[in-house]
């Protein structure tokens, strides 16, 4: 079997993974990040959304062996110790969550948004959010929650 070495969350890791193995696979069951979610394996909920280099990847598109050489990220790894990053915070101030199965998706996409755009607009946010689907809460909490995480990030919390 192949050998897939990449940086997971700040740390060099490797496994071994058939061919066939799927990024989302490698994360949670290998290494145990269960973080993101499988939730259609058809790509277009967006649950198990991660970065990869630094953008945002549904990794059940996504072979193991194709994140070879790269940096990637999870929900797990966005947390600084015991501090959450900012996006993270908001979802949770701003109750931008409800059963929560969506939520590492949502949050991945919107922290790859705000690095890309540190000021969007509601209809920029919604527009960005739109391969991440949430069956509870309308949207309107979780575009609240990027719109304060995004001031937060420019210094304006």
């Amino acid at each position: 079997m192949p050998t897939v070495a990449l940086t997971l969350n700040g740390r060099a890791v490797s496994a071994e993974v058939e061919g066939r193995t799927l990024l989302v696979e490698l994360l949670r069951e290998h290494f145990r990040l269960t973080g993101t979610h499988v939730g259609c394996d058809t790509s277009q909920c967006g649950a198990c959304t991660v970065h990869v280099d630094g953008r945002s990847v549904k990794s059940c598109t996504m072979l193991a062996l194709e994140a070879g050489g790269r940096e990637v990220t999870t929900i797990e790894g966005l947390a600084s110790g015991a501090e959450l990053h900012p996006v993270q915070r908001a979802f949770n101030e701003h109750h931008g969550l409800q059963c929560g199965f969506c939520t590492p998706g949502m949050v991945m996409s919107a922290v790859d948004l705000l690095q890309r755009d540190p000021d969007p607009s509601e209809r920029e946010i919604r527009h960005w959010l739109e391969g991440n689907l949430c069956r509870c809460t309308g949207y309107h909490n979780i575009v609240k929650a990027v719109q304060a995480a995004a001031a937060e990030l420019r210094g304006g919390a």
